[in-house]
């Protein structure tokens, strides 16, 4: 497997996303998880793997995470994939931010909603999809048992969680979703964010594990 980070800019340039590209060596197949913006520089990844673009990934609706996917569509192909409740969020600009980062989302054609426990397959790697709601209501992670990581959008970040206060959010769910679903991942499972450094389960544990005993 190969992987590669991407840290984007949307429009605002203080806004920096991790954006991920997958590719099976074999196949040659390939996944983009949250391309929010300069989707010239992802299809040059994908290009540089000699890869073909089967999915994009979003973890959730916000702007930041969703700026380029229109645009690399265009450019590489590839299906859009979301899960239910945040695929309604697409196009109301309230809920993806759009209004709120001054960042006009192009017109998205989501080609598959994904549930929680869905598996996506890239060549021979396999994907379990974690509804983990919370920083919104549809957000999803995206788990490799094979390869020992976990891809966590805006839901799980090194130190700390994703913002609730937005539309959709609830501080409750958040909590509820990293404790009872990642923190039940493996300790040595790594963790590549929406935003920040990449880290690992075993490096997070004792966080909530004092928001449990605390009963939230």
């Amino acid at each position: 497997m190969k992987l590669k980070r991407l840290q984007v800019k949307t429009k605002q340039d203080d806004l920096i996303t991790n954006s991920y590209i997958i590719c099976d060596e074999e196949s040659k197949e390939a996944m983009v998880i949250d391309p929010g913006g300069e989707p010239e520089k992802i299809a040059e990844i994908i290009d540089i793997f000699d890869a073909n673009l089967k999915y994009i990934f979003l973890t959730h609706c916000h702007a930041d995470h969703i700026g380029g996917v229109s645009e690399l569509k265009k450019l590489k192909g590839g299906k859009v994939l979301i899960s239910r409740p945040d695929s309604e969020g697409l196009y109301n600009r309230e809920i993806n931010l759009s209004e709120y980062i001054d960042f006009d989302i192009p017109e998205l054609e989501v080609d598959s909603r994904v549930d929680d426990g869905d598996l996506i397959h890239i060549g021979n790697i396999e994907f379990s999809v974690i509804a983990t709601p919370g920083h919104t209501k549809g957000s999803l992670c995206l788990y490799s048992e094979k390869y020992g990581l976990v891809f966590t959008g805006d839901t799980l970040f090194s130190g700390t969680w994703g913002r609730t206060d937005l539309p959709t959010g609830s501080f409750v769910e958040i909590i509820t979703s990293i404790t009872d679903k990642l923190m039940t991942l493996p300790d040595d499972t790594i963790v590549y964010p929406g935003h920040g450094k990449i880290t690992m389960i075993q490096d997070e544990r004792n966080i909530y594990l004092e928001l449990r005993e605390k009963d939230f």
